[in-house]
């Protein structure tokens, strides 16, 4: 098996080119070619390198390159050519550690644990679409929801002509599809579509004897109550549909399903609770900040209002630090989950493990280390007043705890104490 690998990794032609255009950012040998071009200078191809082997230099590149894609803007494009390069190199690593197939399942098992938090990522900035653009490190982000709103669109007009545009990856619509082709003919010559079901045709035989009101309630079956449980269903479904997966795999297929998803879709659904806050509130916020103060800001012309000023900014402030800390959050969490690794939240992480449980330690498809579940950690924890926050890389634990300085320390227990003789009061 270590010999195939060996293999195809010989036929993987990995260059200093090859890594730098997989993250988009241009060579030097390109960047050269093209300056000569533009200058219009003559370009002697024989100086030319065809290949660069990897070194340290082709790192300060792409850091280099990197850090110049983080000041014109994030996009989406960005964040998936890192995750695929991290499960590559996290494959190749896997691999020469264990074997193919075990570094196979691992990395699968990583990739679908980051596709949920990619899924929600993208809701998120769906979410956040009108709120992006104020935020420079994000401004992409919002062409970026633009554009998935516009596909989101452009699929409502796929369903609405399911018999034309049905995916493999849409069974309900293939099915639902289906269907509807079986029971509906379409004239050639004129067009005109007419159910051929056997309840329809029944009805029709009942439509020459002149039968009213059978007829009138059964096109009122076809063409009302039909639909509209389908609607209903439909909506109920995309509702319903999400929590339906996760007790279906995570719940009912405990046994088949690997702690590292269980553990990251269940911390999901927990911080989804929470979210609904912060979008709320972020909603408002821009709405009041665009709709009243900035109307009100363009009322007084040229006249300068020190106090819409004051809230404008404030707000721009407010908006942009939890937008950012929200999106950073989620962003963590989905490079946490490609490289099958965990992270310590307070309340969240607790939380999450009461619902599935302590990682079993001797699976290797269990993925990172969870320090904060040792025994000693856990006893730690009861004489803490303030939850310990840091646990080292990857989860490993630290030898000397993280603490606050004795003053300080001071200070926060003075501070509760006085706040509890206040309620004793």
């Amino acid at each position: 098996m270590l010999y195939l690998f060996k293999l195809l990794f010989l036929l993987i032609n990995i260059d200093q080119e090859t890594v730098l255009n997989w993250f988009g950012i241009e060579d030097p040998i390109s960047q050269e070619a093209r300056q000569a071009l533009i200058n219009g200078s003559d370009l002697n191809l024989s100086n030319i390198e065809q290949s660069t082997n990897l070194s340290i230099s082709t790192l300060n590149l792409l850091i280099q390159g990197l850090v110049n894609k983080l000041q014109d803007g994030l996009t989406i494009v960005d964040i998936e050519n890192s995750l695929f390069f991290i499960l590559f190199v996290r494959f190749i690593i896997l691999a020469i550690r264990y074997n193919l197939k075990t570094s196979f399942y691992i990395t699968c098992i990583g990739l679908f644990a980051g596709y949920l938090w990619y899924r929600h990522l993208l809701d998120i900035i769906s979410t956040y679409s009108n709120v992006l653009i104020k935020i420079p490190l994000l401004q992409n982000f919002s062409q970026d929801a633009i554009q998935l709103e516009s596909m989101s669109r452009q699929g409502l007009v796929n369903y609405s002509k399911l018999g034309e545009n049905t995916h493999w990856y849409q069974p309900g619509q293939v099915i639902y599809a289906g269907i509807l082709r079986a029971i509906i003919n379409i004239d050639p010559e004129t067009g005109q579509k007419y159910y051929i079901d056997p309840f329809s045709m029944i009805i029709s035989k009942i439509q020459q004897s002149g039968n009213s009101n059978i007829i009138t309630l059964y096109y009122q079956l076809y063409h009302k109550i039909i639909p509209k449980i389908y609607d209903v269903c439909s909506k109920f479904w995309a509702q319903l549909s999400g929590i339906a997966a996760y007790a279906t795999i995570t719940r009912i297929g405990k046994r088949y399903c690997p702690y590292l998803i269980r553990w990251h879709w269940t911390f999901l659904l927990i911080i989804m609770m929470v979210e609904q806050i912060f979008t709320t509130f972020i909603n408002r916020a821009n709405y009041f900040q665009t709709q009243v103060l900035i109307p009100q800001k363009e009322a007084y012309g040229n006249y300068i209002n020190s106090s819409l000023e004051v809230q404008i900014n404030l707000l721009n402030i407010i908006i942009g630090s939890i937008v950012l800390a929200h999106i950073g959050l989620l962003i963590f969490g989905l490079f946490h989950a490609i490289w099958g690794q965990y992270f310590y939240f307070p309340f969240f992480v607790e939380n999450t493990e009461l619902h599935i449980g302590p990682r079993p330690s001797n699976s290797i498809y269990s993925g990172g280390k969870t320090s904060w579940q040792d025994s000693i950690e856990k006893e730690n924890t009861l004489g803490r007043r303030l939850p310990k926050i840091w646990y080292g890389w990857f989860g490993k634990g630290t030898k000397n705890e993280w603490q606050i300085s004795s003053q300080l320390r001071e200070f926060l227990n003075k501070i509760i104490k006085n706040f509890k003789k206040q309620f004793r009061r």
